[in-house]
């Protein structure tokens, strides 16, 4: 372990901001290998904060720990990027276009439930305020304040389209 004092799994997943529990999941999963100490322990090195802190900015951003597996062999090979391996940068690409494929479908499922809403509520506001539920309508046109009918007059915009006529 190149010198250093090697660490337990309790430190390991305080370091890390993992549980014990995920840390053995990682080694069940072939992503994190531990050794034993005469006493059985699980010993770590510091090279393991590193793996376990990529594997959980991959899966923070949508990756699988599947996804993560070229990741983890490029730091262990050497590399100072989990990304700069041509496994890596393959698996990148593929996730890139997974989610550009969910955004589009996401984009057209927005556009007909905004079309349904257009249809079933004419005039209601698609973008109501945040926590308001209930549908409403979008305002309606101001019109310019006039004098309006007094007593049995005609207002201003009235006479004005009959003078028109």
């Amino acid at each position: 372990m190149n010198g250093e004092e090697p660490m337990r799994i309790g430190e390991l997943a305080e370091r890390a901001g993992v549980s014990a529990r995920a840390l053995r999941y990682y080694e069940q999963q072939g992503l994190i290998s531990a050794r034993r100490g005469t006493n059985g322990y699980r010993q770590y090195d510091e090279s393991d904060v590193r793996l376990v802190a990529e594997i959980r900015s991959l899966l923070a951003v949508g990756f699988t720990l599947e996804d993560a597996r070229p990741f983890v062999d490029c730091l262990r090979a050497g590399h100072e990027a989990g990304g700069s391996c041509p496994e890596s940068v393959a698996v990148s690409r593929r996730k890139l276009a997974e989610i550009d494929a969910e955004i589009r479908a996401l984009i057209r499922r927005r556009a007909e439930v905004a079309a349904q809403l257009t249809y079933t509520c004419p005039g209601c506001d698609l973008f109501p305020a945040e926590g308001d539920d209930a549908p409403r309508r979008a305002a309606a046109p101001r019109r310019q304040v006039t004098t309006g009918r007094l007593l049995g007059g005609v207002s201003p915009s009235a006479h004005d389209d009959q003078a028109d006529s």
